[in-house]
This record gives structure tokens, sequence and C-alpha cells, in this order.
């Protein structure tokens, strides 16, 4: 091994200037499968530290897979799990732009599976065209750098996003580049493509949020979406329109709304046109909008309207009237993903599968709860004191 560099500068702790010597020699192959480290006494020399300050740099090693600990035989460097290790590409146009893609990534490579693997990404800025071009680019690099897979989320808002993501998955396809899809696919709903997928049950998500409404006795209730949204959200109309038929509801006009929300007069027109007393958001972001064009427009939350959402974002909980939402676990799906991916790529005929985690509903100040907890209290004090004057 070599010597030890110079201090990285003052402000790295000496612990970490040693791990990184040692991940650098693992890397490059100076230390090689089954090679024993230096003693933490022979490092603590070397480096004149003590040898708490190399424990802690070698334990970080063991954390990350590359070294373990034998009684008798030293520290010595680990194979990587598997055969080899696979280097895969994240092909996700809204990475930044939505909160739920970064916690995704994280659940890919914090498996203890993934530490063998690599993960690239890049990120995309610009309009719509430019996400579309930047998509395009990237999906070229991937099979450039000879990946094994790609995990993928289509494009979804831009103007040519059908053409775009079949360009990407054919190409990714010639190159016998395996795909999972993430959070969505990219065909027409209720139609699947032929590259497994792993998301939550977005048709279950719409049920249960418009289901909790309509039991806190909300009827009249709208579906709100932004148009071009991802077939997601069409999975969460389907779900709406069963909850509100379980639940006996007539739906005599069209209830479900595809609209930009920060359009001039939306809420002014969606008001007279459906009379609502309830809406349903496609998701958080959409709910936020029309939370602040109601504001805008005079009407309260949730005393006069009541209004949920779904994701359960960081945000949701921090909007002027706390939103309730229906959370899907980023980082389990990211998990899925990653399990999902390695069982494509050692068995390539394996049949498609969804992965479709459940949710849990976030109950929040948005959709009335408490009113309704509030009028039960007053309702059940009102005939204690009729009995009591009865009496």
């Amino acid at each position: 091994m070599n010597k030890p560099n110079a201090p990285l500068s003052p402000s790295v702790p000496r612990y970490r200037q040693i791990y990184e010597d040692l991940h650098s020699a693992i890397k490059s192959g100076s230390l090689q499968p089954g090679d024993r480290l230096p003693s933490e006494a022979e490092l603590g020399k070397r480096y004149k530290t003590s040898r708490i300050t190399v424990a802690k740099a070698v334990n970080e090693l063991s954390l990350q897979g590359l070294v373990v600990r034998r009684a008798g035989s030293g520290t010595r460097v680990l194979a990587p799990t598997g055969t080899h290790g696979h280097l895969f590409g994240a092909l996700i146009p809204d990475l930044g732009q939505t909160e739920i893609f970064e916690p995704i990534c994280r659940g890919i490579m914090q498996l203890p599976v993934s530490k063998a693997h690599s993960l690239l990404w890049g990120h995309f800025i610009g309009g719509p065209s430019q996400q579309e071009k930047e998509a395009e680019s990237l999906c070229h690099r991937y099979i450039a750098q000879k990946v094994a897979g790609v995990f993928f989320a289509p494009l979804e808002f831009t103007p040519q996003k059908d053409v775009i993501n079949r360009r990407i998955v054919s190409a990714l396809d010639r190159a016998g580049i395996k795909i999972v899809l993430l959070d969505r696919c990219y065909a027409p709903y209720p139609m699947r493509s032929k590259y497994d997928l792993v998301g939550i049950d977005n048709r279950q998500a719409g049920f249960l949020i418009t289901q909790h409404l309509l039991r806190l006795g909300v009827s009249r209730l709208v579906f709100i979406a932004k148009p071009g949204s991802a077939n997601t959200v069409l999975a969460r109309a389907a779900g709406f329109h069963e909850a509100m038929h379980a639940h006996g509801q007539r739906m005599n006009q069209n209830l479900v709304c595809f609209r930009d929300p920060e359009e001039p007069g939306f809420i002014r027109k969606l008001l007279k046109d459906y009379k609502p007393e309830g809406l349903v958001c496609a998701n958080d972001i959409t709910a936020a909008r029309v939370m602040v064009g109601l504001a805008d427009y005079g009407v309260r939350v949730p005393e006069e309207l009541r209004i949920v959402g779904i994701d359960d974002v960081r945000y949701a909980s921090l909007l002027p009237v706390p939103l309730t939402t229906q959370h899907q676990n980023c980082n389990d799906i990211g998990a899925m993903a990653m399990v999902t991916m390695l069982h494509r790529v050692e068995n390539p005929s394996l049949p498609t599968v969804d992965v479709l985690l459940q949710t849990r509903t976030v109950i929040r100040s948005s959709c009335g709860a408490h009113l309704q907890t509030s009028q039960s209290t007053r309702a059940s004090g009102q005939k204690t004191r009729a009995a009591g004057s009865r009496a």
C-alpha cells in the first residue's frame, strides 16, 4: 500500500483521510480481495494518530462492505458480492424538480445488496423541450457507457413526451440494456408496456383518499389534475370514480377536471361549474396551488371547502392549512426497484412484473376531520344538557 497522502485540508478529519486512502487503494486494486490491512497499531504509526481514529476509518470501510474483521486473521478486503458489480443509470427528468425521486434514488443505493454496484445519473435543466433533448442525450451516454440497466421515470408535461419516451426505451432495448420503470409507465392508461414497473398502487391511493372525504360526510367532490400528467394520475382518477360509486354517489356530470390550477379564472370557474364541497387533487403540488388560489379568492379551507392530495411530500405539513394526503414511501420504492432490476439482469426471461406498494392516509387540517370532531363534541354536550334539564 502507498504511503499516506498529505492532509487533504485542515478541515478534513484525520480518520476521513485514512478512510479515503484505504478506499482508494481498494478501488484501484492496490489492495486485492483477501489482502490483509495493516493492523490498527501499524496504521496509527503510519498516520501519526491514535488507534481510536484508525478504528473509526476501518469501521467506515466495514459499513461500506469493503472489508471484514475476522478474529485471528485481522481485517481483510472483501470480494464484491455476486460475480461482479453492475453499473446502472438513472434517467429521471423530474430529479430535483419533485420531491419523490431523490429519496427513491437513495432507496436504490441504500440496500446492502447495492454496495457492489454503481449508479449514474444526470441533471436536467431548462424547459420542457430542453428536457426532452437532455433525456435522449443521457440515454445515449448510458448506452455508450454500457450500463447493465436503466431506472427510467418517463417524461410528462412535455410536448413530445410520448414520442421521446418510446424512442428512449427502443434505444435501450436495441443495446440490450434492462429497464425498470419508476413511478409510472409511458403507455396510455390502462395499457402497460413490457417493462418492469415499481411504484405505488395509484388506483387504490385515489380510492382511499376519496373515501376519507366521503366518510367525513363530504359528498360533492371534484377530482383536479393538470393536463398532460402521467398515467398514474388517470389511475388515481379511476380510484376516485370507484370510491364515489362504492359510496352511492350519483355522478350526473364529469367530476374529473383536467385544468391548470394556476390558470387565470380557474378557481372562479371551478366553484361556478361544480359547486364542490371537497376537492381531491391528483398530487400535493396541485393541492398546494389550488389552496393558494382558494385563499386569493377568499374561500376558507376547510371551513368552506375541504381539500386533499396524494404523495405526502415534505411541504404538505407546512402549507398554510396542513394538507391531508396519501403517503407513499419513496425509500421503499427505490429499494424494490433495485431488487427488481437485479432479478431482471440475472433472469432476463422472467415475466414482466408490477411492484405496487401500498399507501396510507395522513390526516391533517385540510380535510376538516377536526371540524367533524368539534361538531360531534358540541352535539354530545347539547344532548347531555337537554337530558339534565328534563331530569
